[in-house]
This record gives structure tokens, sequence and C-alpha cells, in this order.
């Protein structure tokens, strides 16, 4: 039976995407054998709206209600950089960081989306910095740190980022995360970000069911 194609539409810079990762990553190991995943980024603050943290009033409040209803901690590092105010949320710079790990090993996507994340919402390093993309590939097994940060630099890397935020705009998506089915009637939603993972295991189960 041919794998069923999903794409998870996510964000680093985005709250609600961290406390909905566990989750994503749950049900993409217990149904590995029959979906073939495509993480994208989706351009949450850029043009614009890259702006300094402290632009973003909001996120403080935002963040205690997703960790009360997802079980999301948020790291002391975090909240100093959320105090402060001065961090950037760029991601655009983000999406390249993806990217440049995106290139060692495609299959470990998820893997990479949430290392970046726990850099910022954990440790409250900006992604923008080429010293937060080696620290993190430094702590991934098999990934080549200077390699990632070479990338990371490369016109061509942000490129391939960009792509990916057109790519989620072609498929309607403008809200994150967004977790796809594509069937041959075109794409359906999966839950959203208070699912669990084995009701989306379920909703799979249904889909195949009809």
């Amino acid at each position: 039976m041919a794998r069923h194609k999903l794409t998870y539409a996510f964000d680093a810079y985005c709250g609600w995407c961290y406390g909905f990762g566990p989750t994503v990553r749950e049900f993409a190991t217990a149904n590995a054998h029959r979906i073939e995943l495509t993480v994208l980024s989706g351009g949450l603050f850029t043009g614009n709206r890259a702006k300094p943290v402290s632009a973003y009033p909001y996120i403080p409040a935002s963040d205690v209600r997703i960790g009360e209803l997802t079980g999301a901690v948020f790291g002391e590092g975090y909240t100093r950089a959320v105090a402060e105010g001065t961090a950037v949320l760029d991601s655009a710079a983000a999406a390249t960081a993806l990217a440049a790990l995106r290139k060692q090993a495609p299959g470990r996507t998820l893997e990479f989306a949430a290392a970046l994340q726990r850099a910022w919402y954990r440790d409250g390093r900006g992604l923008a910095d080429p010293a937060t993309l080696r620290a993190v590939a430094e702590d991934l097994d098999g990934v080549d740190a200077d390699a990632a940060v070479a990338a990371f630099t490369d016109p061509a890397t942000r490129r391939e980022a960009e792509r990916d935020f057109r790519q989620v705009r072609s498929l309607g998506v403008d809200t994150f995360p967004t977790l796809l089915l594509h069937t041959p009637g075109g794409v359906q939603r999966l839950g959203g970000p208070m699912t669990k993972a084995h009701a989306l295991t379920r909703a799979l189960d249904q889909y195949e069911q009809r």
C-alpha cells in the first residue's frame, strides 16, 4: 500500500507549534510505516512582521495559555529573552537555519525543527545567529556543524526557505501549526494544535476506511 503524503506547516517562532511538536513527532513515529511527512516552514514573522519580540506584547499571555493547554514548558532563557524584548522574531532566518540542517538529512527535518524550537523556547537563543545553529548542530548526532553554518550563509539556502513559504501559501495555509493530509480530492487538515497523537492516528484510520 502506498504511503499517505502529509505536510506539516510550522514556524520555528510559533509557540503553538512548540506546544504541538511532541504530538506531531509521536504521531509521525507511530505511523512511520504508512506516512510520508514533509515539514515546511510557514513564514509567520517575515517582512514588516520581523520585529523585536517586544513588538508583540500578547506573547507572554499566549505562552501561559499554550503551556496550560499543551503542557509545553518554556525555559528560563526564553523567559529572559522575552522580558528583555530585543530578540528579533525573524522567520526567514529561522527557516534558513532549518533548510541548512535539512540539506544533510531531509528525513530528519521534524527532528531538526524541534531542535531549533528548543533553542529559542528553552534557551532563548535567537535563530538568526549562526552561533545558535552551530550549537544546535553540534548537539545532533551525525550532523556536520561547519557544513550547517556554511549552508546557512549561502544565499541559495535562503531561497530554499522562501520556497517553503510559497509552497505553504499554495496549500492555502495561513495559520500554524497545520497538519495536512493529501488526498485525491485535495488536502484536508488533520487535527489542530491541541489534538493528541492518538486522535491524529484515528483520523488517519478513518480516512483509510472510507
